[in-house]
C-alpha cells in the first residue's frame, strides 16, 4: 500500500513533523503532561474508567483500582522522580590512547512511536508504556485492543482531552486499523500480545527496521517443593491465577507439585476459592467474567478437550456460556496432548502435575519455551537456587506470584517467545530512546600523529598502543 492511501497517514505525518519539538522539551515539560495523565486517572476519570470495565467484562472495582489505576499512577511518580537525572548527558570514560578527549552517552527520543495494547488490562498496558514514551520525549499513537470497546471509547476520549493529536493520538479499530498502522514508518513499536501476533508485528517493523518491543506471554510455571508452606503457598497462586479471571499475562499458567504435597494442594485450592469468592463464585463481587464469547468457548473447549482424554477436574469447572462464567477450576491427571498442556490458558483453569525430583520439574520446564515468568514456592535455598541457575526466564518470584510487576526497579519483559525487550522505570525509558554517542575531541591526540604516510616511526607507536594502551 503506498503510504498516501493509508487511512493513518495524514495523522503519522502530523506527528512525524512535529517530532523535534517534542523531542527537545525539557524534563519539566514531559512531567506536566504525565501530571495531567496522572491526574485524569486519579480524579477527573476514575469513576468512568471502573464503569467501563465493568461493563467490559465484570471487573471489580478494587481490582480496578489494584491493577488498572495504581500500576500507571506509580509508575508516573516514580519516573517524576526520576527523569531529570535520566535525561542528563551521562560522561563516561575515554581510553588513554584517546587522550585528549572526552566522551557521552545522551538518551535522545526514538520519534513516532506505536503502541498496541491488549484487552486483558486496558488502561495499565496502554498508558503504562505511554508514560515511558513520554518520557522519552516521542510522539505516540495508540490502538488499544477492540475487544474492550467501553475502555477503549473512554481512552479515546480522555487522550483527545489531554493531548494534541500533533503529539499523542489514540486510534480505534480492529484487524485492519492494526495491519494499516504497522505499514506506517514508525520509529519504535511497543505491542504487548500473544507470541503469534508479536511475529506479525515483528515481520512488519521489519520492512522499516523499525525497533520493537515485545511483552508477549506463554506458559509460566509455578514450582511448590516439598518444603514449601503449602497453605500460604495455594493461598497465593489463587490469587495470583484468579485475578481478572487468570487473564493476566504473568498468572501462573500450570502448577508443578511435589507428588507428596497433590492431595493437601487440592484440599487448599478448594479451600481458599469459597475463601476468596464464597461457595458460589459467580455471585461473587469480587470476581471478574470471560472478556467475550470467542475466549469463553477457547477455554470451555480446552476444558473438555482435557477430560475427553481423561483428566481429572478436581475444583471447579463450572461453566455459563451466557455469562462467560468460569468457576476457578483444577485440573489434573492431564495429557501432554491436551491444550491446557500446549497453549497459554489465559484464563481461570490451573493444570497440576505432580514431581518426584527437581531435575524432573526443571527438565519439563526446559521442554517448553521460556516464560514470561517463573514462580517457586519454597522454604529451601538451595532449591531455589537451582531452579533459578537450572532455568530462563523473562522474570521470577520466589514465594509469591505478579508482584515483580509492581516494582519498578525491575525490568518487565521476557526472552525470545516470551518477549523482547523490557519495560518499567528507567529499563522502560531506555526502551523507547536511543543511547547516542558523543565524542568530543579538545586538543591534538595520538591517533593524530598517526595519519599517512605510515613511518617506522608510526608502527612504533601502534605496537607500543596495542602492547599497552
Amino acid at each position: 500500500m503506498n503510504d498516501n492511501n493509508n487511512p493513518y497517514f495524514q495523522l503519522f505525518q502530523k506527528q512525524k513533523t512535529n517530532q523535534f519539538r517534542v523531542g527537545n522539551t525539557s524534563y519539566k515539560e514531559r512531567i506536566k503532561k504525565l501530571k495531567r495523565l496522572k491526574h485524569a486517572l486519579e480524579h477527573t476519570y476514575k469513576q468512568e474508567i471502573r464503569d467501563a470495565l465493568f461493563a467490559d467484562f465484570k471487573k471489580p472495582q478494587l481490582e480496578t483500582d489494584l491493577t488498572e489505576i495504581y500500576p500507571v499512577v506509580d509508575e508516573i511518580n516514580f519516573v517524576k522522580q526520576e527523569l531529570k537525572t535520566w535525561l542528563k548527558r551521562k560522561q563516561v570514560g575515554t581510553p588513554l590512547a584517546m587522550l585528549g578527549s572526552s566522551s557521552y552517552i545522551i538518551n535522545e527520543p526514538k520519534g513516532v512511536c506505536l503502541i498496541i495494547s491488549p484487552w486483558n488490562y486496558p488502561i495499565n498496558l496502554t498508558f503504562g508504556p505511554l508514560v515511558s514514551a513520554i518520557a522519552g520525549g516521542n510522539t505516540v499513537i495508540l490502538k488499544p485492543s477492540e475487544m474492550t470497546p467501553n475502555t477503549s471509547k473512554l481512552m479515546a476520549k480522555m487522550v483527545s482531552a489531554l493531548f494534541d493529536d500533533n503529539e499523542i493520538a489514540l486510534v480505534e479499530g480492529e484487524v485492519e486499523t492494526a495491519q494499516s498502522l504497522l505499514e506506517l514508518p514508525f520509529n519504535h513499536i511497543f505491542f504487548t500480545g500473544s507470541p503469534v501476533v508479536g511475529k506479525i508485528v515483528m515481520k512488519a517493523a521489519s520492512k522499516h527496521l523499525t525497533s520493537v518491543t515485545l511483552e508477549l506471554g506463554g506458559k509460566s510455571p509455578t514450582i511448590v517443593d516439598e518444603t514449601a508452606h503449602l497453605e500460604k503457598a495455594v493461598r497465593k497462586i489463587v490469587y495470583g491465577k484468579c485475578t481478572n479471571a487468570g487473564q493476566t499475562c504473568i498468572a501462573p499458567d500450570y502448577v508443578l507439585v511435589h507428588e507428596s504435597l497433590k492431595d493437601g494442594f487440592i484440599q487448599h485450592f478448594r479451600k481458599e476459592v469459597k475463601a476468596f469468592y464464597s461457595q458460589n463464585p459467580e455471585e461473587s463481587t469480587s470476581y471478574s467474567r470471560i472478556v467475550n464469547n470467542k475466549h469463553f468457548e477457547r477455554l470451555k473447549n480446552s476444558l473438555d478437550d482435557a477430560k475427553d482424554k481423561g483428566a481429572s477436574i478436581d475444583a471447579g469447572g463450572a461453566l455459563k456460556p451466557s455469562h462467560c462464567y468460569i468457576e476457578p477450576t483444577l485440573v489434573s491427571e492431564l495429557t501432554e496432548d491436551t491444550s491446557l498442556m500446549q497453549e497459554e490458558i489465559f484464563g481461570p483453569i490451573l493444570p497440576l502435575k505432580t514431581f518426584k525430583t527437581l531435575e524432573e520439574a526443571v527438565n519439563y520446564i526446559n521442554s517448553k519455551e521460556k516464560p514470561l515468568a517463573l514462580y517457586i514456592f519454597s522454604k529451601s535455598k538451595k532449591n531455589t537456587d537451582y531452579i533459578i541457575n537450572n532455568t530462563r526466564a523473562g522474570g521470577t518470584c520466589v514465594n509469591h506470584n505478579l508482584l515483580q510487576y509492581l516494582n519498578h526497579h525491575l525490568p518487565f519483559g521476557g526472552s525470545n517467545n516470551s518477549g523482547i525487550g523490557k519495560s518499567h522505570g528507567y529499563f522502560g525509558f531506555l526502551e523507547f530512546t536511543n543511547q547516542r554517542s558523543l565524542l568530543k575531541q579538545h586538543t591534538l591526540g595520538a591517533v593524530d600523529l598517526l595519519k599517512p604516510p605510515y613511518t617506522n616511526w608510526k608502527q612504533k607507536l601502534v605496537d607500543l598502543t596495542i602492547k599497552w594502551f
